[in-house]
């Protein structure tokens, strides 16, 4: 039976890499930073197949002690402050969690059983001001937040280790990838969760910053296995993981009012004071490395996306009702 760690493993894509895992017959660790109030929502159903070490990216003892416990074949490394308005007031834990976490995990990899396979979580936030259309694995990145810098120093301390130490180390710059559990703070929840919550008479408006910044939107379900095949390959290597095609948030506001009947500019109010401090306009990946290489292609249309999350949203607002 192949073992794997999983840190961040309570998240959006922690929790839908461990369902995968568990399908493919893996005993699944995940590593758990200890908090007052644990939120295990997204793995409830999955607390009695998988076993939870407490740890923390910033305390190499920990994760030493947890590469000794859970004995992994493969580490995905998901962990970190990943929200990018927040990383503006929290650069320095950004950069601690984000960046230097990365390196802790790498070192403790190497002292404890330098065999195991690694994957980085890399981000598209990275390309930032982006210096080509679409960006691919070797387009230069230019971050424009804490967040992307921290992870800009994730992503080469992995090339650095993997070349460095001969570790199998990979990094996957997944483009954005949304699901009925990605956290409310991400624009795509947001947004599905106000039409919900309209749409239900619980809520009269929607603020929002940009609405002609562009993204490259998938389904993180299709994204997972994108991270697990990057593993099974004989060389380590860096993938790009998008859909290659890019939609507006305006589009996104407009499929997800549509959806429920309604006309998206009676409830929706552009507010200046969410904009960010350095816009990123463009994020359009291309996945043709990762198709040829890996075999991949992601399943979920952005339409097919957005209804799924209003869906879940109604669902779960109804509930409380």
């Amino acid at each position: 039976m192949k073992k794997a760690l999983i840190t961040g493993i309570t998240g959006q894509d922690g929790s839908y890499l461990a369902e995968l895992l568990l399908e493919k017959g893996y005993k699944v660790y995940g590593l758990k930073r200890r908090n007052s109030t644990p939120n295990y929502e997204n793995i409830n159903h999955l607390m009695d197949e998988i076993e939870i070490i407490s740890g923390d990216l910033l305390d190499l003892p920990s994760l030493i002690n947890a590469i000794k416990i859970s004995d992994p074949d493969e580490v995905y490394n998901l962990g970190a402050q990943s929200f990018v308005t927040s990383s503006w007031h929290q650069s320095i834990y950004t950069g601690q969690a984000t960046g230097i976490g990365v390196t802790n995990m790498l070192e403790a990899i190497m002292l404890t059983k330098p065999e195991t396979r690694f994957y980085q979580a890399s981000s598209s936030e990275m390309f930032g001001k982006v210096l080509e259309i679409p960006q691919k694995e070797t387009t230069p990145f230019y971050p424009r937040s804490p967040y992307a810098v921290a992870k800009v120093y994730g992503h080469w301390i992995t090339v650095n280790y993997r070349e460095s130490y001969n570790l199998y180390a990979c990094s996957g710059i997944l483009f954005n990838h949304e699901s009925p559990r990605r956290g409310i703070e991400f624009v795509t929840r947001k947004v599905t969760d106000a039409v919900a919550r309209i749409k239900l008479g619980l809520q009269k408006e929607l603020h929002l910053g940009n609405l002609d910044a562009k993204r490259d939107w998938g389904y993180a379900g299709d994204y997972v296995k994108a991270m697990w095949l990057m593993l099974q390959q004989p060389k380590p290597d860096d993938y790009v993981i998008a859909t290659g095609k890019t939609y507006s948030v305006k589009e996104l506001v407009e499929t997800a009012f549509e959806y429920v009947g309604l006309d998206w500019k009676t409830y929706v109010v552009q507010d200046s004071k969410l904009i960010r401090p350095a816009e990123v306009d463009l994020l359009l990946g291309s996945p043709q490395k990762a198709q040829e290489k890996l075999g991949w292609k992601p399943q979920v249309s952005f339409e097919q996306l957005i209804h799924m999350m209003i869906e879940s949203d109604l669902k779960k607002i109804s509930a409380t009702l």
